[in-house]
């Protein structure tokens, strides 16, 4: 890069600058014309660029007044000095160091062409080229990467960065591309992880780092039980959260996976046991265990989520007694088999709740006539309800009535 001017010189400039800067600002709202406006604008935009490229100029020669402080570097020095965030002035060091090797990008940010946002974005794809490549190859990269700044946003421009090794040598980019993408997903695999906790109030955290491919097969699972639910809201009109609508589909989800499938654990498939006493599943208001009952491994629920859970696949019912004996350890042939399941979607290719659309491969088997008071597992006593009509069901508040075509209204109890 070119011999900076003598700091002297260059400190008066800025002083005089920011002189005319202050005086400008007494002029704002005198502009007659939008179009004095807009040029105005533009013009601020090149100085702040032009007056950052200076500034980092100066910041990547300042390591002896860092040292003179004892600060551990350039950054660390900036950010004490002017009260600023660390991680943005470490981000500008970055850039300033960049800008030493990048001229025709310095040159760019100086004459205002470029933005700092841009020129990071060209830094980083300029750095991320492999360390064998020709410096004419570099710097006929550098040169593409500010051409197309002057017509594509920081978002943009970073999308031709990425491919920026194909403008170069496609045959050699296909290959760095199936590299970084390996990589990618080894690091990926690495930093997989998922916690669970309970914070005592009902509800569950679960926080998860998922390779991208997981990650997308996840959301596309979830979207399949959230669409037709957004197509019945925006039919009546009403809207709900996404992220509520996520994770309403990923308890959908879980509820559908057949244990059958799942690998054995402690000597059989895995499958959650609700534990609850007798004269509390009679109970509208009566309570339950699921799990342990300790911690992420269980807890109480209410008798009517119990009684919703044990129409669901891998869960299975425990009665107790009033002596805590087991009265009756519910088998999954209590549920609707699968040969039923697929008459009952005849009868019902939707929720059989009247009015709701949601397909019958998304719903659940519901025993009219619950198992808890002797209900059998007949078709005469099935009907399929999507999640939110299951959970009604189960809810005390409401009652329902089966019209003679098989299809069920809701109620709440007055």
């Amino acid at each position: 890069m070119t011999e900076l001017t003598p700091v002297p010189a260059v400190l008066a400039s800025v002083r005089h600058a920011r002189r005319e800067i202050a005086r400008a600002a007494h002029l704002t709202g005198l502009f007659p014309r939008p179009d004095e406006v807009e040029a105005t604008l533009r013009e601020l935009a090149a100085l702040e660029a032009q007056t950052t490229a200076l500034r980092l100029r100066l910041m990547a020669s300042a390591g002896p007044v860092a040292a003179s402080t004892g600060a551990r570097d350039v950054g660390a020095w900036w950010a004490d000095a002017l009260r600023a965030d660390h991680r943005a002035a470490r981000a500008d060091l970055k850039l300033a160091r960049a800008l030493d090797r990048y001229e025709v990008l310095a040159a760019a940010l100086a004459e205002g062409t470029v933005s700092v946002e841009q020129a990071r974005v060209i830094a980083r794809a300029l750095d991320a080229l492999p360390d064998d490549l020709a410096p004419g190859e570099v710097s006929k990269a550098e040169a593409v990467m500010v051409d197309e700044a002057a017509r594509l946003d920081p978002a943009r421009l970073r999308t031709v960065g990425a491919h920026l090794l194909e403008v170069l040598d496609p045959h050699r980019a296909e290959t760095e591309l199936g590299k970084r993408l390996l990589a990618e997903e080894e690091r990926a695999h690495r930093r997989t992880s998922l916690t669970i906790t309970d914070p005592g109030d009902g509800t569950m955290f679960l926080r998860a780092r998922l390779p991208r491919a997981t990650g997308v097969r996840l959301k596309t699972y979830l979207d399949a039980f959230t669409q037709p639910r957004l197509a019945q809201l925006a039919e009546r009109g009403k809207t709900v959260p996404y992220d509520r609508l996520l994770g309403t589909a990923f308890g959908q989800l879980l509820e559908r996976i057949d244990p059958d499938t799942l690998p054995h654990h402690g000597g059989d498939a895995t499958t959650l046991i609700v534990t609850i006493d007798v004269n509390q599943l009679n109970k509208e208001l009566g309570t339950a265990t699921i799990g342990t009952g300790h911690g992420p491994d269980g807890g109480e629920i209410s008798a009517a989520e119990a009684r919703r859970l044990a129409c669901t696949a891998g869960i299975i019912p425990a009665v107790l007694d009033t002596h805590s004996e087991v009265l009756d350890l519910g088998r999954k042939t209590r549920l609707f088999t699968p040969a039923q399941r697929k008459a009952l979607r005849i009868r019902y290719p939707t929720c059989a709740v009247d009015g709701c659309e949601v397909p019958a491969p998304w719903t659940d088997a519901h025993h009219l006539h619950p198992w808890a008071g002797g209900g059998l597992s007949d078709l005469s006593n099935a009907v399929l309800f999507c999640r939110h009509h299951h959970r009604l069901a189960h809810n005390p508040a409401y009652t329902l009535t089966r019209h003679p075509d098989g299809s069920i209204r809701f109620h709440r109890r007055t």
